[in-house]
């Protein structure tokens, strides 16, 4: 039994690994040529496999863009969640959620690009499932900013807009950002983490300057 289960584990691992190559290169290729100009035989070609190897892992392109699309999103969401879920004040859980937010962000450039221009052709029912998730991450970044201003951490007077700022800031990096620019990747997670505590009005700074003058 135990070799039985433990032969499953590999089976799905590299079932796993099959579908991170042709997501990879579709990624590649949706990004190079569009959606529309990337046929099933491109992405299978680019793999040096045949098209049945992609429909043994995805039913359609429309399946694989789903999948691809949903990506930026999801990582999204995942780091909202990790970040309340941290035991800490408002302040700490907000610093955590964006400086994982950027990272996300930055290393789902492609599959971002990919969904701003490809939304159009997502299936409708795989276009509200990632709206239903965006939506998710807007709701549980107001409630955030909500619980911070009323422990008095944050000075919002309007933390829905807060919040789709703070989306709009993160999430429009992907276009401009250059993995062999100025910064790294971490050095500029920590420069935007800096700007969004600085957005909400943190305590940090009072807190410190009246500590000086007691001094």
């Amino acid at each position: 039994m135990e070799d039985d289960s433990a032969h499953m584990g590999i089976k799905d691992e590299i079932a796993a690994l099959k579908r991170e190559r042709i997501i990879g290169a579709a990624v590649e290729l949706f990004y190079e040529r569009g959606y529309e100009n990337t046929t099933l035989e491109a992405v299978a070609e680019r793999l040096g496999v045949t098209k049945p190897f992609i429909y043994s892992h995805f039913g359609s392109k429309a399946e694989l863009l789903a999948e691809i699309c949903g990506r930026g999103i999801s990582y999204s969401l995942d780091a909202i969640n990790k970040a309340l879920a941290i035991k800490g004040t408002s302040t700490q859980k907000l610093e955590e959620l964006a400086r994982n937010f950027v990272v996300s962000v930055l290393e789902n450039q492609k599959p971002l690009a990919i969904f701003a221009r490809e939304e159009k052709n997502l299936a409708e029912s795989d276009y509200m499932r990632i709206s239903t998730m965006r939506r998710e991450f807007d709701r549980k970044l107001v409630a955030l900013l909500e619980a911070g201003v009323k422990s008095g951490e944050f000075h919002l007077s309007d933390p829905p807009i807060a919040a789709l700022a703070i989306g709009g800031l993160v999430s429009w990096a992907y276009v401009w950002f250059r993995p062999r620019g100025r910064m790294t990747m971490n050095e500029l997670a920590g420069e935007m983490t800096a700007l969004i505590l600085a957005m909400v009005a943190t305590n940090r700074r009072s807190q410190s300057g009246r500590a000086a003058k007691a001094e």
